[in-house]
């Protein structure tokens, strides 16, 4: 790293956290507005709002919106350099197009990841403050559903199924407990009515039958009430809106593990949300060389035209993620193929702008 170096990354970080610091007002700013009338309504403090929502929502905006804002932030500090003709200096005198780059490839990387840090365990942890604090002070979450015909898998050898389920009030009917041995079934406890006990931690069973069977053998017990603890807690049998944003990426993987042990459906937005936390990281750095190649040449619509380039730019990749993602989630497009489709695709695209760029 040379002096020009540290000049052309100076430039890039100051710009950056410029850039991230207008958005971060702008975006609070609206956030407030939109939100007043459920603060005032419920008294709460400008100190208490700022504590126990705003440090959470803070993060998630920024994340959500770091890719583009740091494509941005490049295009506009680029597009300078190159209208002071200070870019043509710097080729003019020997050093090579890919040399110039180094600068654009340390920023990248150092923001990338940070980036991949983040998402990976500060901003799940954000997202659950923020959730946590709008559930309770600005849309209260609605009533679930009452669950019917409900079959779930709990470890290896055990099924479980409620013939109703109602996880407001957490408990249900027609219970049925089956242990499996290959193709037989060893084990089978069945119950009039299942309740969730929040001061033991356990499964409350009435009117329950309890059957073992073992070979040509087997062994019947009636019991009028009776406890369980078994791997599962009431708080699973709901499916909660935007569950796996607010969820680290270790216990995002012991999720993915456990529901697939159980033969769950659904699970392609998990997946879709852990291969994003990386691809997210690494479109930072695709985005940062093709905002550093399109921007480094002097035009005659000097800035003004770069960033409405860039503008352009950033909303197809919006497009491309949006839509691989629907696809993903609504026809079985693989999760790791949506994640990573609009880099693939604006890799390509860095690619060729690169081998197209003047040297």
């Amino acid at each position: 790293m040379k002096k020009i170096d540290w000049y052309i990354l100076r430039k890039f970080i100051g710009t950056f956290i410029y850039s991230l610091m207008i958005l971060l007002v702008i975006s609070v700013v609206i956030d407030i507005t939109e939100k007043i009338d459920d603060f005032m309504t419920h008294n709460l403090s400008f100190g208490f709002v700022l504590m126990n929502y705003y440090i959470g929502f803070i993060p998630h905006i920024a994340a959500l919106l770091f890719p583009l804002f740091i494509f941005i932030s490049v295009i506009f500090f680029t597009s300078k350099l190159a209208y002071k003709t200070e870019i043509v200096a710097i080729l003019s005198s020997g050093v090579s197009f890919r040399r110039f780059l180094r600068p654009y490839w340390v920023g990248a990387i150092l923001f990338g990841g940070i980036l991949w840090a983040a998402n990976q365990w500060v901003v799940p942890n954000a997202n659950r403050i923020r959730t946590s604090f709008e559930n309770k002070y600005v849309s209260a979450p609605a009533n679930s559903e009452a669950l019917r015909d409900k079959t779930l898998r709990v470890d290896s050898n055990t099924y479980i199924t409620f013939g109703y389920y109602d996880p407001n009030y957490k408990n249900g009917s027609d219970f049925v407990l089956k242990r499996v041995d290959g193709q037989k079934v060893i084990y089978n406890m069945r119950a009039e009515r299942v309740t969730w006990d929040s001061i033991a931690r356990k499964w409350k069973l009435e009117f329950a039958s309890e059957r073992t069977i073992d070979g040509l053998k087997e062994k019947l017990t009636f019991k009028n009430d009776t406890s369980i603890k078994i791997p599962l807690l009431p708080s699973e049998l709901i499916e909660e809106k935007n569950k796996q944003e607010a969820m680290t990426t270790p216990e995002l993987n012991r999720f993915l593990e456990r529901e697939e042990l159980r033969g769950a459906e659904g699970l392609n937005t998990y997946y879709v949300e852990k291969y994003r936390r990386t691809s997210a990281a690494v479109a930072v750095v695709i985005l940062v060389l093709i905002g550093a190649i399109i921007s480094s040449r002097k035009v005659r619509g000097g800035s003004g035209l770069h960033l409405a380039l860039g503008i352009v730019i950033s909303a197809t990749y919006i497009l491309f993620m949006q839509f691989s993602t629907v696809f993903a989630t609504k026809a079985n497009l693989d999760p790791l193929l949506a994640a990573w489709i609009p880099n693939f695709l604006f890799g390509l695209l860095a690619l060729w702008l690169y081998f197209r760029a003047p040297k």
